[in-house]
């Protein structure tokens, strides 16, 4: 097996509901094992939090995550933020729809300078997302260029 570089993302309490947003979102399977399968936490109640968990899906995504255990600090900011890119309209817009909902867009989903539709958004447990669409122009965008409709920023901020 080659290498392979896959983002992974650390919650307190909530990876297990994360995860499953996150796969209702692309699709495909999520594997998951807890602290108390592995015996590695003494503390009852973290028994049921996640220790790994990873959503590999149709479009060869690979998402991985985990709660931090309570006595490791929680990094409470990150300048980290997951890409997703490509020339599929259909696809990149639909993932975008899916985790704006409940989050913050910090970006709206439009033209961008370069010529492909770009937007940025803190999905709903706090994971920053940027959208790329090669070539794209978004339908907001499109809409708002001719009066016809607003951009797509009604997350609550």
């Amino acid at each position: 097996m080659s290498s392979r570089l896959n983002p992974y993302l650390g919650f307190r309490d909530s990876a297990r509901e994360a995860m499953d947003f996150y796969q209702s979102v692309f699709g495909g399977e999520v594997t998951r094992s807890t602290f108390g399968e592995y015996q590695a936490s003494e503390d009852p109640a973290e028994q049921n939090k996640i220790m790994h968990s990873e959503l590999t899906t149709p479009s060869g995504f690979s998402l991985m995550a985990s709660d931090t255990p309570n006595s490791m600090e929680l990094p409470t900011s990150s300048s980290v933020t997951v890409s997703l890119s490509g020339e599929d309209d259909a696809e990149l817009t639909g993932y975008w729809d899916k985790l704006i909902e409940g989050g913050a867009i910090t970006m709206p989903l439009n033209k961008a300078p370069w010529g492909d539709s770009f937007g940025m958004v803190v999905d709903k447990f706090g994971t920053n997302w940027m959208v790329n669409i090669t070539g794209a122009v978004a339908e907001s965008a499109v809409a708002s260029e001719s009066g016809d409709a607003t951009l797509r920023d009604d997350v609550a901020r």
